[in-house]
């Protein structure tokens, strides 16, 4: 993947006078570019890819524009698209809407508190502990949030 020298390609979104093009983490890949651009992006990782043995699985690439789409086809394969997707976790959806992802952390952090009820409910456990620890969870939620980006 390095050998494809994705920094230097022409493709992708400038972010501060800098080209980014791509995201990674574990073996995903996040690829950002206009459609002509992003198609000739993929063909190149797909070739330097099989130079060295890999195969780029087309069938699982999912292609999601801010504008009107097309199917994608690669080598008579089509790559899925769509208005959003998943990516560490979180919904991304084209349009740039976020409000569904704070709903949906909001519920889980109710949930999350409810798992913790009998904690707040226990006799055993003084008011300051419980407020300390109430303080603790939403602290440590707010900092997962931030990291990915909410």
């Amino acid at each position: 993947m390095q050998n494809v020298r994705l920094y230097e390609a022409q493709a992708g979104i400038k972010i501060a006078g800098r080209n980014i093009n791509n995201l990674k983490y574990a073996e995903d890949t996040a690829f950002m570019a206009e459609s002509k651009a992003l198609k000739s992006l993929l063909m190149k990782v797909k070739e330097e890819s099989e130079k060295v043995g890999l195969k780029l699985k087309i069938q699982k690439t999912k292609i999601m524009a801010s504008g009107p789409i097309t199917s994608w086809e690669i080598d008579r394969k089509t790559a899925e698209t769509g208005r959003d997707f998943i990516f560490l976790g979180s919904k991304i959806i084209a349009d740039g809407d976020c409000s569904h992802e704070i709903k949906r952390r909001l519920l889980l952090e109710r949930k999350c508190m409810t798992n913790r009820d009998s904690i707040l409910k226990s006799r055993d456990i003084t008011l300051p502990t419980k407020v300390h620890l109430v303080k603790a969870w939403f602290f440590q939620w707010l900092c997962m949030d931030v990291r990915v980006g909410l």
